[in-house]
Parts: structure tokens; sequence; C-alpha cells
């Protein structure tokens, strides 16, 4: 198997479709608790609009609101940045046909 067949292969095992970051929060985070969105916002120092957004998967979890959120639910910020990143990464992975790319490497 050559290096980019398997490098595919590796990526597909690899690959899931992760859950938004704001599913997440409001999930397991916010339901159980029976928090409601602006009682989480003013207790993460932020508007409603802005936690909004990222719930809504209007905007994604910035490394200033993964600290924000590891500091409200007992958490650690690498976990929230974790999570956004798989979630943009395999969003781009669905995208790589379309991606016009000359390969540099030999």
């Amino acid at each position: 198997m050559g290096q980019e067949a398997f490098g595919e292969k590796l990526m597909t095992m690899r690959m899931h479709n992760p859950p938004r970051p704001g599913e997440v929060i409001k999930s397991l985070c916010l339901e159980p608790l029976g928090v409601t969105v602006t009682q989480a916002a003013e207790a993460l120092g932020v508007s409603r609009k802005t936690l909004s957004a990222i719930l809504n998967g209007r905007a994604g979890i910035s490394p200033e609101m993964a600290v924000r959120l590891s500091m409200a639910f007992d958490t650690t910020a690498e976990s929230w940045m974790n999570q956004q990143t798989q979630y943009d990464l395999w969003h781009a992975e669905q995208r790589r046909k379309r991606l016009r790319v000359i390969k540099l490497s030999v």
C-alpha cells in the first residue's frame, strides 16, 4: 500500500462526524444543570448573543472561551479546543476533493 493510500485509510479510520462543541455544551453542561442560555452567558462573563452563536453553530469555541468553559464546568481548556479542532478538521476533510492543491513533496 502506497504512503498516500495508507494516509487516506488512516484518516478514514480516525475521522468520524464529531458533534458541534455547542451541542456538547447544551446537552452535557447546560441542560443537566437546568441552566438557561442567559444564566450561562452571565456566569461565563460573555453576552447572551456570543454564547447563543456557539450553541447554535454560528461560531466556534475560541481559546478564551475554552478557558472560560473550563473554569465554569471544571474541565480543561484543552478538551474544549480539541473538540473544536476535531469538528473543524472533520468538516475540512469532507471538502478535500474540492480543494485545488499542487503537491510539493516528492
